[in-house]
């Protein structure tokens, strides 16, 4: 294992999954391309786009390598991608998306620093460009004190419960470990990328982490890797397979206090939409990761769900013009799901 982290011996590949991104994806290409520690190739999963994408992808010439498939979703494109590196690495990237300069340099730098690693991971920018807003999603200096002065978490699901779980830019794994771990969920629309992140974490918990960050991380296309095909998923039956997945490893105690904080992620989105049903549902099926004041409180709030879309729509305009939240979050839906 050791030998693959060795200063002469590691192979990246670029793996960037593209659907109607002819916007975005030379940004993207450009990216990779400007890094001051290069990659060996870069590959561009065109996802059946019916736009220009695939012609601007092919003007790059020998530089990027284009795989042409028909629409299968964001995540049959990264496995596609996956299975066709020639790299001992993959380090993703959304067409939507880019790298900052050093990006690869960093995470290269912190896996020759800790051979033992079989991922890294970390901190990037969130970037509303069309408002000229853009800061870090974690504020470096505090992600530095929860490291201790290290470069890496000593279990993914620290990193998890402080919102630190890295987005698929900033994700850079050994290739053989991906497959081991199964690659991505062909089909699943919800939550693919860490569904794929915590099978990895369940085999190699320890995880390099950079506090700078290093992409960033547009909120401008939000139809990147669409999936056209798919049908409703329950974030319920997601939780419900990752607990028999934690069980299995011996990992439950680390996986429900990041269970819990993603659920109560997901229902705060749920409660902008108005959906009172999948709400309850969480609730009530996993009741030993919700406090008792929590579930009254967010039952309360299911039980007019329409006033409660207004008010909370109205909270969020008021702290978008006071200026209040520090962060950059894409504005919460209207309507339903």
């Amino acid at each position: 294992m050791d030998s693959k982290n060795t200063a002469n011996s590691i192979t990246i590949s670029a793996v960037i999954p593209a659907y109607n991104a002819e916007k975005y994806i030379a940004r993207a290409i450009d990216s990779v391309l400007a890094q001051t520690r290069p990659v060996d190739e870069i590959i561009v999963i065109d996802d059946g786009s019916s736009d220009k994408t695939a012609d601007i992808v092919r003007s790059y010439g020998d530089k990027v390598k284009l795989i042409s498939q028909p629409n299968a979703g964001v995540s049959a494109a990264r496995n596609t991608g996956v299975l066709a590196a020639t790299g001992d690495w993959v380090a993703f990237l959304d067409a939507d998306d880019e790298w900052l300069p050093r990006k690869i340099e960093l995470q290269t730098a912190n896996l020759k620093k800790h051979p033992e690693l079989v991922w890294t991971t970390g901190n990037y920018d969130e970037c509303l460009c069309d408002e000229n807003r853009r800061a870090p999603q974690y504020p470096p200096q505090k992600i530095r004190k929860l490291l201790k002065d290290n470069d890496y978490f000593d279990s993914y699901f620290t990193a998890w419960r402080y919102s630190l779980w890295g987005c698929s830019d900033v994700q850079m794994v050994r290739r053989d470990v991906l497959i081991k771990a199964g690659l991505f969920p062909v089909g699943q629309k919800i939550a693919e990328d860490i569904d794929t992140w915590l099978r990895v974490a369940y085999l190699h918990p320890k995880v390099g982490f950079i506090a700078e960050p290093l992409a960033i991380y547009h909120f401008d296309n939000p139809q990147s890797g669409q999936l056209l095909h798919g049908h409703k998923q329950s974030h319920a039956a997601f939780i419900q397979r990752h607990y028999g997945l934690a069980c299995q490893q011996g990992m439950l105690d680390q996986f429900k206090p990041a269970a819990a904080f993603t659920m109560r992620l997901w229902i705060r989105g749920m409660l902008f939409s108005g959906n009172k049903d999948e709400i309850r549902q969480l609730l009530n099926r996993f009741p030993e990761l919700f406090s008792a004041g929590y579930r009254v409180a967010v039952y309360g709030l299911t039980v007019f769900p329409s006033l409660t879309v207004r008010v909370l729509h109205l909270l969020s305009k008021v702290i978008r013009v006071l200026k209040l939240r520090r962060r950059v979050t894409r504005r919460p839906p209207k309507g339903g799901r």
